[in-house]
């Protein structure tokens, strides 16, 4: 019976000595100061990093790979060499197509065509005798203006009036019809012509040019294959332009814009932010498990040689920035939205107060009036944080 007493005292006095601590606890209360900084209100974006500026490049033409010129890797300007095809035949080609050009000019020189400047005649004699009436006229209109003679004078202005506009008519050329045989020769030419065009075309897939500066990526043939025209010898791509894609969902797109800044942290480069600026936003949505999300790229601003194609990655799309505003975290604010209360510490008594309050980044609020830089605001014990700002 002893020993039961003995225990249910001790029960009972670790019992109070919890409760008092737990007393001691409550009366302690967190307080925070109320500072300045910068307030930043954003979108994130959840998305990986793509190199879109790639090509791979075939000769498009069939034939034996002569020399491959890079390794993947190799840095190349736009309009360098990378590679080459075995061009004997081709060339043998455009020769013939050359000689048989040369052979069809000749043929048509050898006609009666030498004859015809052009196909257009003009009728020079017509209008040389024209512009000489022309100019006895004028000689006679000088004569009569000299003597007074105004009426005859602008008589005889009449009649070079005429003879001018018939000099005209003189000089508007007229279609001269070829004989039929030359046309056909002429004909003969342009065809001869064209063919050489295609050969020298053709000559011209004999080499893979880099079409912009850029890295390889990839070499997929060997100096001696035989390759089909649509085979892909090599890739390449611009490290220099690199972009987020990503998605936003359908509560947030209404305030993302075009040409708004962005800062983005990548899984992979823990530490490193990269500044990029929003430049596309799909106007269709897509739907995946009832959720409704728009495409977005985001292009990265003077990107470094640390980032890679395929980097995850989050980006903050900076819709509204305030700088060197006063702030006070969303867990000391109570009360409601129309009306948020704080709890000031003033003259070590605590004091409750009114406040007003702007924009919220979910963390911290900006506050408009009602409080004062330095002071100390308690956090609630027991009331549950103003949700209102994000908690």
């Amino acid at each position: 019976m002893r020993k039961w007493l003995t225990l249910v005292t001790t029960i009972l006095l670790i019992v109070a000595i919890c409760a008092g601590c737990a007393s001691s606890n409550d009366e302690t209360q967190e307080t925070i100061e109320v500072v300045r900084g910068d307030l930043i209100t954003s979108v994130s974006v959840s998305g990986n990093l793509e190199m879109p500026h790639r090509a791979s490049l075939s000769f498009g033409v069939s034939g034996v790979v002569a020399e491959i010129l890079v390794k993947e890797g190799d840095n190349v300007v736009e309009g360098q060499t990378l590679a080459k095809m075995d061009d004997h035949s081709l060339e043998l080609n455009v020769q013939m197509a050359q000689a048989q050009y040369e052979m069809a000019e000749y043929k048509l020189m050898q006609t009666i065509y030498p004859r015809y400047l052009s196909t257009y005649l003009t009728d020079m004699p017509g209008v040389w005798l024209a512009l000489e009436s022309a100019q006895d006229n004028l000689e006679e209109a000088k004569k009569f203006l000299s003597e007074g003679e105004f009426e005859e004078t602008q008589d005889v202005l009449g009649e070079i009036e005429v003879s001018l506009h018939k000099a005209q008519e003189k000089s508007v050329a007229r279609r001269w019809a070829l004989p039929f045989s030359i046309k056909l020769i002429e004909m003969e030419t342009d065809e001869a012509r064209i063919n050489l065009d295609l050969a020298k075309e053709e000559l011209n897939k004999t080499m893979i040019i880099a079409p912009f500066d850029g890295v390889v990526t990839a070499i997929d043939m060997k100096a001696g294959e035989r390759i089909s025209a649509a085979a892909q010898v090599l890739s390449m791509v611009d490290p220099k332009n690199i972009e987020m894609n990503g998605a936003i969902d359908e509560i947030d797109i209404s305030k993302v814009e075009l040409g708004q800044e962005a800062i983005i942290t990548l899984d992979a480069l823990p530490g490193k932010n990269v500044k990029g600026t929003v430049t596309f936003m799909s106007p269709t949505g897509t739907v995946q498990s009832g959720v409704v999300s728009y495409k977005t790229i985001i292009s990265m601003e003077n990107p470094d040689v640390e980032l890679r194609d395929g980097m995850s990655g989050t980006a903050e799309i900076i819709i509204e920035r305030h700088d060197d505003v006063l702030l006070i975290s969303n867990r000391a604010i109570r009360g409601t939205w129309d009306k948020p209360l704080v709890e000031v510490i003033v003259d070590g008594q605590i004091e409750q107060r009114e406040i007003s309050l702007g924009p919220s980044d979910g963390i911290k609020s900006e506050v408009l009036s009602g409080l004062e830089e330095g002071e100390i605001v308690v956090f609630p014990k027991s009331q549950l944080p103003f949700r209102m700002f994000g908690g």
